[in-house]
């Protein structure tokens, strides 16, 4: 009983992750895309 609760909210811990995680992913691609794309190349 427990083990399926714990199973479910661990589930739901990565949804909320993953949807918080999505925009800060979405900025940072935003950002490394412009400056690679003015010549800012990073090792």
């Amino acid at each position: 009983m427990f083990a399926a609760i714990a199973d479910v909210l661990r589930q739901v811990g990565g949804a909320v992750a993953t949807v918080v995680t999505l925009p800060f992913r979405a900025v940072a691609r935003l950002f490394g895309g412009a400056s690679a794309g003015a010549g800012g190349r990073r090792a």
